[in-house]
């Protein structure tokens, strides 16, 4: 048997031991990884240790810790208020409107984990105000992110076309990035309808005077409790708080106004753009600046934002470390060091050239796309385009394949499985849903990440590669 058959049998019992047993997954993939890597591959510790994701694993706590100060010091309660009040108070759009700030974002040259990075934990606060599926608002930020991820000027556009030009392939950059964008858009309807999108329709955000929010110009919280009581909103002394919605630490940092009561009589505070939130606010958006203009570490800058924050106003922090999704961290850098050390034992690049030789252009296509699929799930979607775009040329310069039609495939087939909890932009999201809802939306994104690595070749396939047109 060979070590990489070997290699893919222990990620399969990684995943059935985890599933039958009360143990961590993140811990079974670690123990397989020096199981695997010393018995099989050879593998020194400090060969191992190379392959865990030191960057994924700041990334995730930098991103969680700041916005765990955010909702702390009420800056995220600032922003769903104010953006409800943008699009006067229709729920229905505010889903949409993550779709499309996202892909801007991406679309002008963010990395796609670092626009997920900044969009999740707001469109989660969202979610929690107004009552939406925490995993159509998830799905439809990451969707839009792999929407605009394919422009011309962006991350994976860039390398994607790069590639192609190496390998002296066809190719048409707006090709790519028009039917990556259409893919997305329809997959994002397909989501909005199938998780609870048909209950918004016609919802409004009741502002805290009880009234639609278009008619009063109030962002309130469409029927959900208050964070807290009255007396939880008092300014002095600075103390911590429990959100009833999500289980979150809330700390009062300056004197809020009095509370009106919302529709039923339901009391909600009005949340104000104080000293503190606006500079939580001026992080957020050096973030975003920093990712964009200077391609600055998100996990880095997150970190230092954080650092500012916690100096500036010591209230904020108060178990703000304790809220990072630690769980979520160790789950995903685990699975991913398992699935480097497989990269490095040549596992990926035996099963792409496995598929390569079988004969049939348009069976080793589809093969292709959903190794693609399958493995950008658990690892990095850059990485994936890369190597996999050179393994498809044999059977590409033989002209029975439409080249374009078939990058265009794989690159979809790759990036639309970002959604599984595995991949950088997953487990974002999952890190910033709700505490007591993070295990369902873990397992709802893992059910339709996975569901993705098959239907996303498929129908790639059959609507870019079979008409043979591009």
């Amino acid at each position: 048997m060979s070590d990489q058959v070997i290699s893919i049998i222990g990620l399969v019992l990684v995943f059935v031991i985890a599933t039958f047993s009360k143990v961590h997954m993140g811990v079974i993939a670690i123990v397989a990884a020096f199981v695997v890597g010393t018995a099989v591959a050879g593998e020194s510790a400090d060969e191992l240790f190379a392959g865990f994701p030191g960057d994924l694993f700041v990334v995730l706590v930098g991103v969680t810790l700041l916005f765990a100060i955010a909702k702390n010091n009420g800056t995220v309660d600032w922003l769903v208020q104010a953006s409800t009040r943008a699009v006067r108070g229709r729920i229905a759009l505010i889903p949409w409107v993550m779709f499309l700030i996202t892909g801007a974002l991406t679309a002008s040259g963010a990395v796609v984990p670092g626009a997920v990075g900044i969009m999740a934990p707001i469109g989660m606060g969202f979610a929690v105000r107004h009552k939406i599926n925490p995993i159509l608002m998830g799905l439809l930020i990451i969707n839009g992110a792999s929407a605009g991820g394919f422009s011309p000027i962006s991350i994976f556009g860039t390398i994607t076309n790069g590639v192609v030009q190496r390998e002296d392939l066809p190719g048409s950059e707006g090709m790519l990035f028009l039917t990556s964008f259409l893919f997305n858009l329809a997959l994002s309807v397909i989501v909005f309808f199938l998780f609870g999108g048909r209950g918004l329709i016609g919802r409004r955000a009741e502002s805290v005077t009880g009234k639609p929010a278009d008619e009063s110009g109030g962002g309130g919280g469409g029927g959900v409790p208050a964070q807290g009581t009255a007396a939880d909103r008092t300014s002095t002394p600075p103390t911590p708080t429990t959100d009833g919605t999500s289980g979150a630490t809330a700390t009062a940092t300056a004197p809020a106004p009095a509370p009106a009561p919302a529709a039923g009589g339901v009391e909600e505070e009005i949340y104000r753009l104080d000293p503190v939130r606006a500079l939580t606010v001026l992080g957020v958006i050096s973030l975003a600046v920093g990712s964009l203009a200077f391609d600055l570490d998100v996990g880095l800058m997150a970190f230092v934002v954080s650092a500012v924050l916690c100096l500036v106003s010591p209230a904020s922090a108060k178990g703000a470390v304790e809220r990072c999704a630690w769980p979520t961290v160790l789950l995903v850098c685990g699975i991913v060091m398992y699935v480097s050390l497989m990269d490095k034992m040549g596992t990926i690049k035996w099963a792409g050239e496995s598929v390569s030789d079988l004969g049939t252009p348009l069976v080793s296509a589809l093969l292709i796309c959903v190794i693609g699929g399958v493995v950008s799930a658990f690892a990095s979607t850059t990485g994936i385009l890369g190597a996999l775009i050179p393994l498809a040329v044999p059977f590409l310069a033989g002209g029975e394949i439409g080249a374009i039609g078939m990058i265009s495939a794989l690159a979809i087939s790759s990036s639309v499985v970002d959604s599984s909890p595995f991949s950088t932009s997953g487990a974002l999201t999952v890190a910033s849903a709700p505490e007591e809802m993070r295990d369902t939306v873990f397992r709802r994104l893992m059910t339709w990440g996975l569901s993705m690595t098959v239907i996303a070749p498929l129908a790639t396939w059959v609507i870019l590669v079979i008409p043979g047109q591009l």
